[in-house]
């Protein structure tokens, strides 16, 4: 076989692996994501007993420690609805009221309760929009 299509070939067949498995990294990666829902939109859809991922701010004056247990509320980022977490678990040391949270909550009750070590705390942003304005 002539060296030349012997390259071609193995490039063909290098590229053909390359393209199938970025392919398949992306079906997993999107396939086992999951949409962080709004306080609102958990309080007038969620069912008993299923995860959730929650995303939302700290209520301002809602956190109270109980023990390992911390109690708060999660509100909409524009404010409004609110829902009540109950929470044991590792706590990232931002972690505080007006802060925006993700954590993957179970409806027990009225109250959400939140899984072991799933709380993360999102960085506020280094600009607002008034500086990106100009």
């Amino acid at each position: 076989m002539d060296p030349a299509r012997k390259r071609k070939l193995r490039f063909s067949v290098a590229l053909t692996c390359a393209v199938l498995l970025a392919g398949a990294l992306m079906y997993t990666s999107f396939a086992s994501s999951s949409e962080a829902r709004t306080p609102s939109e958990l309080a007038r859809m969620a069912a008993a007993g299923e995860t959730y991922q929650l995303t939302g701010k700290v209520e301002v004056g809602s956190v109270e420690r109980r023990g390992e247990t911390r109690i708060f509320r999660v509100q909409d980022r524009e404010g409004g609805t609110s829902v009540p977490v109950s929470y044991t678990g590792a706590v990232p040391d931002p972690f505080r009221e007006g802060r925006e949270v993700i954590v993957d909550v179970r409806k027990q009750g009225a109250t959400f309760v939140g899984e072991r070590d799933s709380l993360v705390t999102k960085c506020p942003s280094k600009f607002s929009a008034d500086e990106n304005a100009s």
